[in-house]
């Protein structure tokens, strides 16, 4: 049976993840699934639950890891208006999940907001910035700071809305990995438009400095152990520049893996290997990967 055939959503079959992930990366899924809003994703989760059809969900692919064998299954993503909108009212902003962050920053500048300029230059969406509590390693700000209310959606096809103690953001973890967001509500403070407009210049300045955008990855590869920073610990071990394949850590970042250019999963997975052996072996110290590994 097609199932497929009652959803109202954008769905394609064999769809490569590389297209879909800043690391360019990663093999082909059986269903690529674009809801056209809440009662069509409600409507492909009772589907994809009848059928026993496995899923997960990707914003910008951001901080994903895919498997060049590619994924059982299916893969939603969010990107109709219904989850990409973003409206203001005084200095809260409503927010889709699908909803770019790079959009939320400048939309909240042009309006004299600000709190949120230490993202600027992170790609990703809203709703995978709250998953991961995404932040800044300038100054230790996270995502989670400002946020008031989240609305998500359970496997279930049941919608809850999430505020304040039920809410629980850590460094670069939230409790709503298990469950699809929907939209959240942003407080930023008041502020003016030259000073949101020169932190978010001052963001895009140190992430260009200190960070590899030349070549596709996934931002930084492992969490920060507690009391060091996870790229010094790599560099202190001599790795930086070291190659398996077509992949590569960063000379100008050890925390970061690039892809050189057709890059294999397999590469960049010994890679990680290396490293965390390489720092188990010299400080005793276990690394943690940042990224979602899918495979």
């Amino acid at each position: 049976m097609s199932w497929w055939k009652k959803l109202k959503g954008k769905i394609s079959f064999n769809e490569r993840l590389n297209k879909h992930t800043t690391f360019k990366i990663g093999g082909p899924c059986g269903y690529f699934i674009e809801p056209e809003d809440i009662d069509d994703l409600k409507l492909a989760l009772s589907l994809l639950k009848k059928y026993h059809v496995p899923f997960l969900v990707i914003g910008a692919g951001s901080n994903v890891l895919v498997s060049d064998r590619g994924l059982i299954g299916a893969v939603l993503h969010l990107t109709a208006p219904s989850f990409t909108k973003l409206t203001f009212k005084g200095n809260i902003a409503e927010t889709g999940a699908g909803c770019p962050l790079q959009k939320l920053i400048s939309e909240a500048a042009k309006r004299a907001l600000s709190g949120y300029e230490l993202l600027s230059g992170i790609p990703g969406t809203v709703g995978g910035a709250l998953v991961m509590n995404a932040g800044s390693g300038k100054n230790q700000r996270n995502f989670g700071d400002l946020v008031e209310k989240v609305t998500i959606m359970d496997y279930n096809s049941n919608i809850k809305v999430l505020t304040g103690k039920q809410l629980k953001f850590s460094y670069r973890k939230s409790n709503l990995s298990g469950c699809i967001i929907l939209s959240a509500r942003i407080k930023f403070n008041k502020g003016n438009k030259k000073e949101a407009a020169g932190k978010i210049r001052e963001y895009l300045s140190y992430r260009k400095n200190s960070q590899d955008s030349a070549h596709p990855s996934a931002g930084c590869i492992f969490k920060n152990p507690v009391g060091f920073s996870a790229g010094k610990l790599i560099d202190s071990c001599g790795l930086k520049g070291s190659s398996i394949g077509r992949a590569s850590i960063s000379l100008k970042h050890a925390n970061f893996i690039i892809n050189r250019g057709k890059a294999s999963s397999g590469d960049v997975m010994k890679l990680i290997a290396l490293a965390k052996r390489k720092v188990k072996n010299k400080f005793n110290i276990d690394l943690k990967p940042e990224i979602q590994i899918w495979r």
